[in-house]
């Protein structure tokens, strides 16, 4: 088979991973006159992913090919699909050569599972060692983890990778079960574990005020399934917060279930709605940096977000009595709370009011979501009057508004 054919099959072939992120990592360049390529710097976003995702590494399989036999999965063995497997010499051609080209700032490779784990693991390895060790390659790589393999084959990938990952696949140990009988749920949390306190030693000089070897300093994240199961909100939410807390993970990334060919009956006819998958990250974004609990975000008794607003303005509608909040008065977590104040709006509110009494033109200044903030908030020329009482405040809080170009943490 040609490469070009190859590179076909296997870059859409990974397009179902979401987890392709290339932040966290340390800076390393190639302006000393030596090696190739640099982890700094903005990304290269040239290419998109069939549901619009932007893509700035090279994102390929090792192989399509796989022995699991995992019900949700395009690429399970009993599936009908042209099938390909790069050499480990041709991921570093095509890496070096698409680096050079100026296409890419690096690689995110993963693989279906060939012969057994350890062999599988060992060929994902190797493509980064070569590319480390024998072409001095300092641009961003990721590897995708392969929890059954050896623990010497996972600290060997925290040497050479930026980042790594292990897929929990489906939020919850049954589910997994039920759809993957082959994987093993706790294996793959004791492979998060390790990894974990190989990247907490790392962290840790030794008792000769040494620093340790570098070991994936972007840390380490997960992907799951959404819509695959019958598995509601709520307890995808709970199985992110104890992810992030036992395991300190960089990101959880949430993949809608696309359906596939030759599909098992157990599996659902049609996909979820983007949005949920699109909701699930804002609530994602209130767990890490708005100080919201899992058990709150879900506000309606079915155990499903609400698909027709965000999670916080979900939330601030279902909890009125606490609003509108005096923007010169309150703390900081209640700033938070309010729907259309993000992280860094709430940090200029906290500056601007130490010198005087923040005010309506101050928020249009900040280019705050006003059509959001001002149902909720009080200020010394501002007051919502029945506003917030309104039985129809959630219809007008959907209707469409002009678009605006926010700041990472301006959305919510």
């Amino acid at each position: 088979m040609e490469l070009k054919q190859k590179l076909e099959i296997l870059a859409d072939a990974a397009k179902y991973d979401a987890s392709c992120a290339s932040s966290g990592t340390d800076k390393r360049t190639s302006r000393d006159g030596k090696g190739i390529g640099s982890s700094g710097g903005m990304g290269i976003c040239h290419s998109y992913a069939p549901d619009g995702r932007c893509i700035s590494l090279l994102k390929i399989l090792l192989t399509n090919f796989c022995v699991y036999d995992c019900v949700y999965c395009v690429n399970r063995v009993s599936s009908n699909v042209p099938r390909a497997r790069f050499s480990v010499e041709e991921v570093v051609n095509l890496t070096l050569s698409f680096y050079r080209r100026n296409y890419i700032e690096g690689l995110f490779l993963s693989s279906g599972i060939i012969r057994n784990p350890d062999y599988t693991m060992e060929q994902v390895v190797e493509v980064a060692r070569v590319l480390r060790e024998e072409h001095d390659f300092r641009g961003y790589i990721h590897l995708k983890t392969i929890p059954d393999a050896s623990p010497e084959l996972m600290a060997r990938a925290g040497l050479y990778a930026d980042r790594l990952s292990i897929n929990v696949e489906l939020p919850t140990i049954a589910s997994l079960q039920s759809l993957a009988p082959e994987k093993d749920g706790q294996a793959i949390r004791r492979s998060m574990g390790q990894l974990k306190s190989k990247i907490d030693e790392s962290k840790d000089k030794t008792l000769s005020g040494k620093k340790p070897r570098r070991f994936a300093p972007g840390g380490q994240s997960t992907q799951m399934i959404v819509g695959a199961d019958t598995t509601d909100d709520r307890a995808i939410l709970d199985t992110s917060a104890n992810l992030y807390g036992d395991y300190r993970l960089r990101r959880v990334y949430y993949s809608a279930f696309s359906p596939i060919p030759d599909a098992s009956k157990v599996l659902p006819l049609k996909a979820p709605p983007l949005v949920r998958e699109h909701r699930l990250y804002q609530a994602d974004w209130l767990l890490r940096f708005y100080g919201f609990d899992a058990d709150e975000i879900v506000t309606g008794t079915d155990g499903m977000l609400d698909l027709d607003v965000d999670p916080k303005t979900a939330w601030a509608l279902q909890h009125r009595e606490q609003f509108p909040v005096d923007l010169n008065r309150a703390p900081k977590a209640m700033l938070l709370r309010v729907p259309g104040l993000g992280v860094t709006s709430v940090a200029r509110i906290l500056s601007s009011r130490k010198v005087r009494a923040v005010r309506y033109d101050d928020l249009v200044r900040m280019r705050v979501s006003l059509k959001k903030v001002l149902p909720f908030v009080v200020l010394p020329d501002y007051h919502p009057g029945h506003r917030l009482d309104a039985p129809n405040l959630k219809q007008h809080l959907q209707q469409a508004v002009p678009p605006q170009q926010f700041g990472l943490f301006e959305s919510l």
